[in-house]
């Protein structure tokens, strides 16, 4: 047996196939760049025809090479808190509000939970932007056709494709909605939202598999008995693919952004631990929960970087880093793309400072790289307070699997705590596949894993 893992990320849409002990098979890759529309308003948009385009593309390309062949499961990793308004027919009113869109703000008159910490601890998260308690009232004050009813980019992609797609309790979880007990629409989250059951997705139920329709399966007949998971959110993905599923392990992830989280079984119906009030919390499945925090920067900066200030490349950047000492770069404020929950900080607010005519882009880069490494050492601090006890932390994500001075600056202000890092660029589709699988046992002990004053980059 062979799994379809697809990552449904914020840059791109990828899809690999895995062997039944979620090994990448050989070449099995195809991967699709995603446009991202940003602004200084706080613009952050997906256009949801062309992300699914995206995705039938690394499908064909599969099937093309015969990758597809005993395909039996696919996994899907997708990200968080995305949502679109859809018209009668479920065609998208407007483009798809990515986690990274600032812009949605509280309808005039409008006003909070009547108990905000309660509220807190019910849903893992706050009435903020970039939940759907605000942007769902934002949405339709902004629609120029009446809403019929909302979905998360996932569902709708996967909505186009299978004969149905509720949405799990882990993307429910990031809609802010969710009462992360009960495992239902949390019913004053839904009053903020002005949202209606008919106007939300419907709830998978433990078990569900979907199939894809039988016009797509005769596009891509070696998925027709294949069975669909329910999704999980990217961030949860990524703990599983880094092998953090206990508390004794927290996940350090930078991908196009950042986040630092921890996971814990605590199944449905039983209380959830208490939240401290600077955390979000999450579904992983019915079983599992993850905590942390997460920041709009992260590979982003890193690009950003590397396309205005005309960085060196590849082995010449990396000597020219291994140059800045761990501790140095200019000063920095990273929040280029504004404050992740339960920050309210604009877009646009991002700083270097410090900067004389001597200053180089590489020292630029590197104060951008250490202030997110900053950030990340003062929040582990309040994650690690649910747990009473320091943790083993484990780097993932592109951009730190291509930068060693990244991952040796992480190493040094994590400090004293071990520190390694996960040489798998694929985290999110690994560990989609592995819950998928049910063996959340065997990702606690991940191959791959090593120091972070290893050099080489993930084969």
């Amino acid at each position: 047996m062979n799994i379809l893992a697809l990552d449904l990320g914020t840059s791109s849409v990828r899809g690999l196939v895995l062997d039944a002990d979620a090994g990448p098979l050989p070449g099995a890759l195809a991967r699709r760049k995603v446009s991202l529309t940003v602004d200084d308003d706080g613009t952050g948009t997906l256009d949801a025809v062309r992300y699914l385009a995206c995705l039938v593309e690394c499908l064909d390309e599969l099937a093309a090479g015969g990758h597809l062949r005993d395909v039996e499961l696919v996994a899907t990793s997708g990200q968080w808190h995305s949502v679109v308004p859809l018209d009668a027919g479920g065609e998208p009113l407007g483009p798809v509000l990515a986690w990274l869109d600032t812009r949605p703000a509280p309808v005039r008159g409008a006003t909070g939970p009547a108990d905000p910490d309660d509220f807190h601890q019910r849903t893992g998260a706050w009435w903020h932007r970039c939940y759907w308690s605000v942007r769902l009232p934002w949405l339709r004050e902004h629609a120029a056709t009446p809403v019929t009813r909302f979905a998360g980019l996932v569902e709708y992609v996967l909505g186009e494709l299978l004969d149905s797609a509720p949405m799990s309790v882990s993307q429910a979880s990031g809609t802010g909605l969710l009462d992360l007990r009960m495992m239902t629409w949390d019913p004053e989250a839904c009053a903020l939202a002005g949202a209606r059951a008919e106007e939300l997705p419907e709830l998978a139920p433990l078990g569900w598999r979907g199939r894809l329709r039988p016009v797509h399966a005769r596009r891509w007949p070696q998925l027709t008995d294949a069975s669909w998971a329910a999704p999980v959110g990217d961030g949860a993905a990524s703990n599983i693919g880094s092998g953090c599923v206990t508390t004794d392990r927290s996940a350090v992830t930078v991908g196009t952004s950042a986040a630092v989280r921890l996971m814990q079984r605590v199944r449905a119906g039983e209380e959830l631990p208490r939240l401290p009030g600077e955390l979000w919390r999450y579904r992983v499945d019915h079983d599992h929960v993850v905590t942390g925090t997460a920041y709009s920067s992260g590979g982003n900066l890193f690009a950003w970087a590397k396309r205005e200030l005309r960085l060196p490349e590849g082995a010449e950047l990396d000597a020219a880093l291994a140059r800045v000492p761990l501790d140095g770069g200019r000063p920095a404020d990273i929040r280029f793309g504004g404050a992740r929950p339960p920050g309210l900080v604009p877009a646009g607010s991002g700083e270097l400072r410090g900067l004389s005519f001597g200053t180089t882009s590489v020292e630029m880069v590197a104060g951008l790289m250490r202030e997110l490494c900053n950030l990340i050492a003062a929040d582990l601090t309040v994650l690690e307070s649910t747990v009473d006890k320091p943790v083993e932390v484990v780097l993932g994500g592109g951009a730190v699997a291509a930068s060693p001075w990244w991952r040796a600056a992480f190493a040094a202000a994590l400090a004293p705590r071990p520190v390694r890092w996960q040489r798998n660029p694929e985290i999110g589709a690994t560990g989609a596949a592995l819950l998928a699988l049910g063996r959340l046992g065997g990702a606690a002990e991940p191959t791959g894993i090593g120091r972070t004053d290893e050099r080489g980059s993930p084969s």
